[in-house]
């Protein structure tokens, strides 16, 4: 009850069975996987009342059902004359083989030799046409174009063959039709043969079966008549007008041609069509199948539920973990984690007796007061390199690039070309044609991959290049009034920095870094990169409070900056925010920002919230009254001693100052509208003074 439904690089199989998915190393793989039988081409091919063979043999052995009463069968070669002779004891009247070869073997009821079907007709099938202008009446035609091992699982090459014609493997473990032996002693010897090699013992004794000659096939690979009406694969309705379109536009690789005319491409990845679709194409082109070669096979074999590929829930197994240089110390010092993405960041530090309030309560008081630090390895980090680079960054983000200095940085969003807020973060310019982006955490790959569709598919013309170095680098911030000395005594030769500007230097133990005056905290900060090698030496030499994202987020609420998926959801633009954007070049985005309703007075703007009652924590997601809003962000500030909330509301900005509700549990909760930024407006703090 088990199908491998996918073969990978070291013979890694997937096979599934039921509703569990195996996964498998195995040592030697053998195949012996078979072969379809194939379709015959002609006009009408796809008529009700028309069948494979081999699918009227198993209506007829496994269910006892005659799909027909008055029955033709065109063949190709030997295997249909046993469906034939199902048929026939099972009631049903023969009227004839229909056999492409001109000497047929002997059968029990008529045969025509030397011709095949070349047209059918009726809304269920009524006759068929011969090529010899015979019209038959029938109800069922049973046809079969000979066999195509099955090749799907090989990774190996495979060879024309026209002795059956088909293509069959040239290496490998392979045994029986699979590898192009259609007799049951020859299958048999095959397998026995493989089965010894693979397991480096001698093959037993075949057992002494009579033999079985077969007749080599005659394919019939183009028939007369409308090739509109001749389907190749059944699956996408591809027929023969589809190749020679497709050939007529030029196309010659058999790749191309899969992907112009969709044979192939269906969850049967063509089991039935391929051969015919490869044989129709050297016919056209006037060379042999070999010669056209044969597709790639993608997996799975045969269709299996989404739900089985994913599995199920394995605790750490469940999702790649991604962690960082330091994460081995967060173990130790008994850090409690959270997931962002894929990586295993820090939430807080509780020390003994500290639930996760009174941690976070300790470590903002030491960001605000003194100086803290926080891993911060996991921002995503691209680089882009190329003399349009500048050229680039100005179309990409919402403010101008290509002026910006080399040594310092600025803080850029990303739009949607719906005008949403996409991802935001700091670009350095670290040289006229070389930029270090950054992102959010978990917006790494889904912005790199933004960056290439702009490139690859609208402007080609850039000569650019994006490179992710997430795992390039280790990041600690250093956070706080206090934090100059810290990096003064890390770095004693880095000097003054300003605001977004940043200094390759040496550390005082010789370890290269890259210094940057970065602020999520609106205090004053350094954010100190290293090779990521040197991530967990750095982090012990910074060695003060650490804090992490739930005080992170505490912080950066305070100063009323926006967490990109958390403050947004997809319907929010920069203009929402309050955040300003370049009326002096085009960006993406741009345009749709004047749309009647992204231009609109009511959208929901970015707000702070205070609750009449300091103590009141109103939570995340919780509607205003009159369905106006939504709270975005909701904490506890210990530099403040109160509640504060952000949100999202309908010409929020009009309403600053003024009292609305929170709908909360049944009773409306009064809260007061106010600027988003709560604590030290002036931004003093951001540049040390205090």
């Amino acid at each position: 009850g088990a199908t491998v439904v996918g073969r990978y690089e070291g013979d890694y199989l997937l096979i599934a069975q039921g509703n569990v998915m195996w996964h498998v190393r195995a040592g030697r793989v053998v195949l012996a996987t078979g072969a379809h039988e194939r379709p015959l081409v002609f006009a009408g091919n796809d008529r009700p009342g028309i069948m494979l063979a081999s699918a009227v043999s198993t209506y007829l052995r496994r269910f006892a059902v005659v799909p027909g009463r008055e029955v033709v069968v065109a063949t190709t070669g030997d295997s249909a004359y046993a469906t034939a002779a199902e048929l026939a004891a099972a009631g049903c009247r023969v009227r004839a083989i229909v056999d492409s070869r001109s000497d047929p073997p002997p059968a029990d009821v008529p045969v025509i030799a030397g011709a095949t079907v070349v047209d059918t007709s009726g809304r269920c099938l009524e006759s068929v046409l011969l090529s010899d202008g015979t019209e038959i009446d029938c109800d069922l035609l049973a046809v079969s174009g000979g066999w195509s091992p099955v090749l799907h699982l090989h990774d190996g090459d495979r060879c024309w063959d026209d002795g059956i014609a088909a293509f069959r493997p040239v290496d490998g473990l392979v045994a029986g039709a699979a590898n192009g032996t259609f007799d049951l002693p020859g299958c048999i010897d095959e397998g026995l043969r493989a089965g010894a090699r693979a397991s480096g013992t001698a093959a037993p004794t075949a057992p002494d079966l009579p033999p079985e000659p077969i007749r080599p096939p005659h394919p019939v690979w183009l028939t007369p008549g409308d090739d509109a009406e001749q389907f190749v694969d059944f699956q996408r309705d591809a027929t023969v007008a589809d190749i020679r379109r497709a050939i007529g536009a030029g196309l010659r690789s058999v790749e191309h041609i899969k992907r112009h005319t969709t044979i192939g491409v269906g969850s049967d990845q063509g089991k039935t069509s391929w051969v015919n679709a490869m044989a129709v194409i050297a016919a056209e082109l006037g060379v042999g199948p070999g010669e056209v070669g044969a597709p790639a096979f993608r997996p799975p074999y045969v269709p299996v539920p989404f739900a089985l590929m994913a599995a199920h829930e394995r605790g750490d197994l469940h999702d790649p973990i991604r962690t960082t240089p330091m994460h081995s110390w967060h173990v130790a010092h008994g850090a409690v984690f959270e997931d962002v993405g894929q990586w295993r960041r820090p939430r807080h530090y509780p020390r003994p007796g500290e639930d996760m309030a009174a941690a976070v309560h300790r470590e903002c008081l030491a960001a605000r007061t003194g100086v803290a630090m926080q891993d911060v390895s996991t921002l995503g980090r691209i680089e882009v390199v190329g003399p349009d680079a500048p050229e680039f960054l100005n179309r990409v983000y919402t403010g101008g690039f290509a002026k910006l200095p080399v040594g310092k940085g600025r803080y850029g969003i990303m739009c949607s070309a719906d005008g949403m807020v996409l991802d935001d973060g700091v670009v350095l310019r670290l040289a006229p044609d070389h930029y270090l982006l950054s992102t959010t955490t978990g917006g790494a790959e889904k912005v790199l991959d933004w960056l290439e569709q702009w490139l690859q598919t609208e402007w080609p013309d850039l000569d650019v290049r994006c490179t992710s170095v997430t795992e390039q680098w280790a990041a600690v911030a250093v956070t706080g009034p206090d934090s100059g000395e810290v990096v003064a005594r890390l770095a004693p030769d880095l000097g003054e920095l300003g605001f977004l500007e940043f200094r390759d230097t040496a550390l005082h133990n010789g370890i290269p870094a890259r210094i940057a005056r970065i602020s999520f905290s609106g205090e004053l900060a350094y954010e100190i990169n290293v090779p990521s090698w040197y991530g967990l030496a750095l982090w012990e030499d910074v060695g003060v409070t650490p804090y992490g994202t739930e005080t992170m987020h505490v912080l950066r609420a305070e100063k009323g900056y926006v967490i990109v998926g958390q403050d947004t959801d997809g319907t929010v633009t920069p203009l929402d925010l309050g955040m300003p954007v370049s009326h002096r070049k085009d960006f993406i985005g741009k345009r749709s920002l004047s749309r009647a309703d992204t231009a609109r007075a009511d959208r929901e703007q970015l707000v702070g919230l205070l609750t009449e009652d300091p103590a009141e924590l109103l939570p995340e997601g919780a509607r205003l009254a009159g369905g106006i809003g939504h709270v975005t962000s909701s904490y506890r500030s210990p530099i403040l001693g109160r509640t504060i909330a952000l949100a999202l509301v309908q010409s929020g900005r009009d309403h600053i100052g003024e009292r609305i509700g929170v709908s909360l549990d049944g009773r409306e909760v009064p809260v007061r509208v106010h600027e988003p930024v709560f604590y030290d407006p002036e931004g003093a703090r951001r540049d040390g003074r205090r």
